[in-house]
């Protein structure tokens, strides 16, 4: 795809400074951001599909515009709630963390998302951890008690600007996490010493494994640096995940951990977040089941990713109508010339886009060009010129990827680590899920074909 040569300031609110500040990249030409990823223990929502979605179309306009993205996406794979599903079906939290990273996988390819640079997973990086664990001790941040390891929260001057809290306040909440070994109730754990029947690693505070905090402030410094440009995630995670990611990234450091704080807000259903808790929640199969992925990225980027996003199938209907106009003009006119300019039109989506990633005003945009598209189309006076250069914008966003983006490297590379997950299976003799990833593969146009020569694999 042709990219922008026009260089342009790109502003984005930052939860820290509570403003629209403007992207100064550590590095020139390159962009380093970490979003946080999926607790691999059950199937993946609609509200994880509107994270995917917003950042994935963020990068492209990034790149669209010249930058090198580095993205890491980390992958949860140990947590209380993979280790209760393990114990309610009697399977390893392995296994559990197995099936659900492959599903996510499939799940993110279905709705056209770019693989991560990196999509690193928790337990192939304890060591890391640890040592992260170690210096923070070192320095006096941190403590052990009776095996588990605290962070000691008013050693960290900063703690609470993020979430914008006092600790009187986060106190007064009881938003603390539980634990009979802390010297403070506002410390969290770094390191968990393992219960009976417990997955567990070795540490020098003996058996265990990570908190949750950690895991993301290792991942994100190993891959992409002491100070990175964008963090995002759900708004839901400002505390005490991100607030605690910083605290202790900054402690171990003594730098700035993030430059921008990116949040986008939460899916709900009648005004209620969507969550497994609440067991109000669409899976993104379900929804790929009625809707294609570009109807489903039209409906989430109609909405200002900072704001709440109500889920109706009424909303998905009207966004599949709208996406039909285009659609209509692709098959009367063909694609165009996808290198041809598209002039004011580029410019003004662009400076919408610039202006805190405003999806919205960019695609009224796009779409009222659309509607002058059909109306010259009436006429006999369409540009194909003009054409190609609209096209362009729409997949510019992640849109109309069919038949337009071919299977890239990266995508290639991510079927290959699915076929490797597959062998294994196959290995441990776990036949089911290696037939789930099969199905699962060619739903989304990749043919798997066992023979006597071994396994191989096309896309149609």
């Amino acid at each position: 795809m042709k990219q922008s040569s026009k260089p342009r300031d790109i502003f984005i609110y930052n939860t820290l400074t509570r403003r629209v500040e403007k992207l100064n990249p550590v590095h020139p030409g390159e962009v380093r951001m970490y979003v946080c990823g999926p607790t691999v223990y059950d199937v993946a929502h609609l509200g994880h599909a509107r994270a995917e979605i917003v950042y994935d179309s963020f990068r492209r306009f990034l790149e669209y515009l010249g930058y090198k993205v580095i993205m890491v996406r980390n992958i949860t794979d140990i947590d209380d709630k993979i280790i209760n599903r393990a114990k309610e079906e009697n399977r390893p939290a392995s296994e559990i963390a197995l099936q659900y990273t492959v599903k996510y996988f499939i799940d993110t390819l279905r709705l056209g998302i770019k693989h991560p640079t990196f999509n690193p997973r928790v337990t192939d990086h304890i060591p890391d951890i640890i040592s992260f664990v170690s210096k923070l001790v070192e320095k006096g941040y941190a403590y052990e008690s009776g095996g588990d390891v605290y962070f000691s929260v008013r050693k960290y001057q900063g703690y609470g600007e993020l979430s914008g809290q006092s600790l009187e306040r986060i106190i007064a909440g009881a938003r603390i996490e539980p634990g009979e070994n802390k010297k403070d109730p506002l410390d969290f754990s770094l390191w968990k010493s393992a219960k009976p029947g417990e997955v567990y690693w070795e540490s020098p505070w003996g058996r265990g494994r990570p908190g949750w905090h950690i895991e993301c402030s290792t991942m994100s410094m190993k891959y992409l640096g002491e100070t990175i440009d964008i963090h995002a995630g759900g708004m839901d995670l400002i505390f005490p995940h991100h607030e605690n990611e910083r605290a202790q990234s900054e402690a171990l450091t003594g730098k700035r951990f993030v430059n921008i704080w990116m949040h986008h807000g939460p899916l709900t259903v009648k005004g209620e977040k969507m969550s497994k808790s609440l067991g109000n929640y669409v899976t993104i199969e379900e929804a790929l089941r009625r809707f294609d992925a570009d109807t489903l990225r039209f409906y989430i980027l109609s909405t200002h990713y900072r704001s709440p996003l109500d889920y109706s199938e009424q909303a998905l209907e009207s966004a599949k109508k709208g996406l039909d106009k285009v659609r209509k003009i692709i098959l009367r006119m063909g694609e165009g010339n996808g290198d041809e300019e598209a002039g004011e039109l580029e410019e003004e989506v662009l400076n919408h886009l610039a202006n805190d990633f405003n999806t919205p005003r960019a695609i009224a945009t796009l779409m009222d060009a659309a509607n002058r598209i059909i109306e010259d189309i009436n006429r006999g006076s369409v540009s194909r010129r003009f054409l190609g250069g609209f096209l362009r914008l729409w997949r510019m966003l992640g849109f109309f990827q069919s038949g337009v983006e071919r299977a890239t490297e990266r995508e290639k590379r991510l079927v290959e680590i699915l076929l490797d997950i597959r062998s294994a299976a196959r290995s441990s003799g776990d036949y089911r899920l290696a037939d789930r990833i099969r199905e699962e593969l060619n739903k989304v146009g990749v043919v798997v074909e066992d023979t006597s020569k071994g396994t191989f694999a096309y896309i149609l």
